[in-house]
């Protein structure tokens, strides 16, 4: 009776001290897993608008900090955008609050950036898709505020139909101070924000501290339309703080 006593107790012994390795052994494989996951997953980076988008260089601050968080291969940047444009400009089925379509084609910039994206995306696949924009002085300028909203909410639902994909990160970058005696500015303004926080996926930044310095030509503004230099570095900073808040879903 004693010897089989002792066994049955050595065997106990045995299951109890080897329950921990396993589960161990089990947690770190998986651990890694999720590193070497996370490293595979690639992201694409869309930067389309106007002048102060054609003017934001995104490799001098936004990609080294988003290389450094998903890593250099994992990185895909897209940029095309074009000065003293409307977003019908982009905007497929843009109209008028009196609901009357311009007389020139709607959407040529859209497929110039598209072309691009395109391109971009041949023989790979990205896991997320984050759309940065930064427009609306054209709009504001022509007093078309009041179909801002619709337009701009048209316009990121053309390309989530084109990319086939239910749902992509939005970031809008908000119209600054400059034109805030303007209406259809500030309607604007409103319109960026609002869409921006009905979004579950997106998010604004504000701009209105990065229009005072020194500007390119070493000109001091304030107010200005243009971003200064250092302007610009702050935006690339936001814009890649805000992207990455929407990817890792913080």
């Amino acid at each position: 009776m004693k010897k089989v006593t002792s066994i049955n107790l050595l065997l106990v012994l045995a299951c109890i001290s080897n329950q921990p390795a396993v589960s161990l052994y089990a947690e770190e494989k998986q651990s890694i897993q999720e590193v070497q996951d996370d490293k595979q997953e690639k992201h694409l980076f869309i930067f389309s608008g106007q002048s102060n988008m054609s003017r934001f260089k995104p490799d001098k601050v936004f990609q080294p900090i988003v290389e450094r968080e998903f890593g250099k291969d994992n990185v895909v940047i897209v940029k095309d955008a074009k000065g003293g444009k409307p977003i019908r400009r982009w905007y497929k089925n843009w109209k008028s609050a009196e609901g009357e379509a311009p007389r020139e084609p709607n959407g040529d910039l859209y497929d110039s950036l598209k072309a691009k994206i395109d391109k971009a995306l041949r023989n790979q696949k990205v896991n997320t898709v984050t759309f940065i924009w930064m427009q609306g002085e054209a709009d504001a300028k022509e007093k078309h505020g009041e179909v801002y909203l619709a337009s701009l909410k048209g316009l990121v639902d053309q390309l989530c139909n084109d990319l086939e994909r239910q749902e992509i990160n939005v970031i809008c970058g908000r119209l600054s101070d400059h034109g805030l005696k303007k209406k259809h500015w500030v309607m604007i303004r409103k319109a960026q924000v609002q869409f921006a926080e009905s979004q579950a996926r997106g998010a604004w930044v504000n701009t209105d501290d990065l229009n005072d310095g020194p500007d390119g030509q070493g000109r001091v503004r304030h107010n200005a339309l243009h971003y200064s230099v250092e302007g610009y570095k702050i935006l690339g900073k936001r814009y890649a703080e805000k992207a990455i808040a929407l990817i890792r879903n913080e």
